[in-house]
Order: C-alpha cells, then structure tokens, then sequence
C-alpha cells in the first residue's frame, strides 16, 4: 500500500491499536481480534522482544492490516522495520533521522512531540504528524489550544487515550489516535482474552463513529 493510502486508511479508521507486551506469543491473534472489532491500524513497538520478527510475520500472514513499527529511536530500526514490512513509523520523541530515513523510502513517519516547538520542528523535519505524547497530562483542550495557531500540522494524540475520551480528541483537531493499555490491556493480553480485546475495539470504534 502507497504512502497516500496508509494515511487516508488511518484518518478514516482514527485509531491505531499499540501493542506493547512482554513477549510476541499471541500477538497476531491479538491483530485479529481487534481486526473482529473493527480496527485493522496496528503499531508492534520496539519494546515488545522479537519485534522485528513479529512485524515480518504479521505483515506476511495478514497483508489487509497495516502494520507499523513503534518507539523507534534511529534510522537504523527504522530501516529494519520497513525492510520487514512496516508500513509506517512512530518515534516516541524528536528524531530527524528517523524522518529522513522514512521519508527517503516514502514511508509514513510519526513524531513523537509534545511542546509547540517540537511539534513545528518535527513538522518542519518531514514528518507526517506529530505524535503528541504523553497527551493524557493536558488531554484533547491541549490538541486544540496546539491547532489554534497550528492549524496545518497534523496531530496524533498518544497517551491516555480511551473509548471514553477518544471523540473529545478528535473534536479537538487530532487526525487519528493511538491506543494502548485502553484497547490492548496487558491482562487480556497474557490471558489471551480475545473476546475482551474484540469488545473493546468495538466501544471506540462506535465512539468515534458517534463524534463523526
């Protein structure tokens, strides 16, 4: 999938599922079980052991999923991801790098930014949002104080975020979100409770379908 058409997918479903676990066992049942609850936007972060791996995996077992690579913190991985299927890229903080490195092979990057100066200079750097994180500590009034005088740059809220909370970040201006232990909790997770993960996919998936 082209660079336009991954970004358009996520704009149009707003929530990227984060899985973030202490090892890859399940990890694509897990993309499954989200994908039954309407959310096919899943970021694999570098902190889960066997990321690399996982990303090559999932990409090739289930091609209708867009997978990206998270908490990358140089062009290095960066590299590696994309190599091994990663259709975009999220850093955690300002890495221009990463920016170039993703920009270089047409690939999405988001930038993890949190003050209106790292968020225009990630903008400015090349990135195709800036990853507002953590966002819990400000919420969604702080993504719209952000587009007040930066209407331009696109915003991707992390940290926080929830079925509860979602739509009011959305309001706000944010192009899409991104959800972690809100979605993906670790208990189901370790327990392999599909179903939980399935219903909760479903609760922000009709959140953001009511805020529309």
């Amino acid at each position: 999938m082209k660079k336009d058409a991954v970004l358009s997918k996520i704009r149009a479903e707003k929530v990227v599922a984060l899985i973030r676990a202490d090892n890859s066992d399940g990890l694509l049942d897990c993309a499954k079980a989200l994908a039954e609850g309407g959310l096919t936007s899943i970021e694999l972060t570098m902190t889960t052991p066997g990321a690399i791996r996982m990303l090559e995996k999932a990409t090739a077992e289930l091609p209708d999923f867009i997978f990206g690579l998270g908490t990358v913190l140089d062009a290095e991985t960066a590299r590696m991801g994309i190599l091994a299927g990663a259709q975009f890229v999220v850093t955690p903080a300002l890495r221009p790098d990463v920016i170039t490195l993703c920009r270089r092979y047409s690939i999405p990057v988001f930038c993890g930014a949190f003050t209106p100066t790292e968020i225009v200079n990630a903008w400015e750097a090349g990135a195709d949002a800036a990853k507002v994180f953590p966002a819990e500590f400000f919420g969604p009034a702080y993504i719209k104080s952000i587009k007040g005088p930066l209407p331009h740059i696109e915003i991707v809220p992390t940290g926080g975020v929830s079925a509860e909370n979602v739509g009011d970040f959305l309001k706000a201006g944010a192009m899409a979100t991104a959800a972690g232990s809100s979605l993906v909790d670790a208990k189901s997770l370790k327990e392999k409770n599909w179903s939980a993960i399935t219903a909760k996919a479903k609760a922000f998936v009709a959140a953001v379908a009511a805020c529309k």
